[in-house]
């Protein structure tokens, strides 16, 4: 398959019409459809059905579409490095983060880095954490920042701070008269909390097991930004991480979890492909930027 008709192929996964995929490649249908037969021609095998003017994956295609979309995303990577190299923007930093320190790091970081380096073209992307180990892994980025240390075998991990989980709740709230909360405290409330696969549950979990209590969402959440409109909407009460400054959001009222738990912040890159100077640079501004963020963040 060759790359434009991988292209084709990865938009029409996504999309799901021709329509869509036409619009999102700026070509028209026709064309599309043209490059899609061939590709079917040369595989040898279709790759959709027409069912009721509807275009269906085969069975084919939904084994191919995985590993086509990481080639694709890898090519995509490529794409912008070459155009990076062709306008002589050999001083970029691709700096790739978790939402929480990308609201709460990486601001103050580039603060100071812009003013130091004013020619330094910063290009900061916010993603889940697997997200920005697979942009580390194709060259997309050249840092990351993430809550959680778990070691990967070509990933080089930082551990820079720790950050406390709290709870929130809206203003008003019984529980916003207590000073500290613990997990007695929320048996009564709709838990708005991480979702039972990642870091930060299996820490609640642990927690609330070693004092004979469930911790059982029952709003499961992958970003702690996600929990503000249900808890701004009286959907319940979050536990989520401390990092984001949780007090500046209007009708929100933040308190300390007890016992206190923590996750890691860490600084992530590639172990085969050393830091250039602006990245390296970058990173230290970070790791003072760290140090700033408040009382929820401790430094390693």
């Amino acid at each position: 398959m060759r790359a434009r008709q991988l292209e084709v192929f990865c938009m029409l996964m996504r999309s799901g019409t021709v329509t869509g995929a036409a619009a999102m490649l700026n070509i028209s249908q026709p064309a599309l459809s043209q490059i899609l037969l061939h590709a079917e021609d040369q595989l040898g095998f279709k790759l959709f059905n027409r069912v009721r003017g509807r275009l269906v994956a085969t069975q084919e295609a939904e084994e191919l579409y995985p590993e086509a979309e990481r080639i694709f995303s890898e090519l995509g990577a490529l794409r912008r490095r070459t155009q990076d190299m062709r306008f002589g923007r050999t001083g970029l930093v691709r700096l790739g983060a978790s939402a929480p320190p990308a609201m709460a790091i990486v601001p103050k970081a580039l603060m100071s880095f812009r003013e130091a380096h004013p020619d330094i073209v910063v290009r900061s992307l916010i993603a889940p954490m697997l997200n920005v180990v697979d942009m580390l892994r194709t060259g997309e980025i050249s840092m990351g920042i993430v809550m959680n240390n778990m070691p990967h075998h070509d990933i080089e991990v930082e551990t820079v701070g720790q950050v406390e989980l709290v709870c929130v709740m809206p203003d008003g709230h019984a529980l916003a008269t207590h000073e500290v909360i613990g997990f007695a405290d929320l048996a009564q409330d709709t838990l708005i909390s991480y979702r039972a696969d990642t870091l930060p549950a299996r820490l609640l979990a642990s927690a609330a097991e070693a004092e004979d209590l469930d911790f059982a969402p029952g709003i499961e959440i992958d970003v702690s930004m996600t929990a503000l409109p249900f808890v701004r909407s009286g959907l319940g009460v979050a536990v989520v991480d401390g990092l984001l400054p949780w007090s500046e959001f209007p009708g929100i009222v933040c308190r300390p979890l007890r016992p206190r738990i923590t996750v890691p912040i860490a600084f992530l890159t590639h172990k085969s492909r050393p830091l250039t100077g602006g990245t390296a640079m970058m990173r230290d501004y970070l790791r003072m930027a760290c140090a700033t963020v408040g009382p929820a963040m401790r430094r390693a």
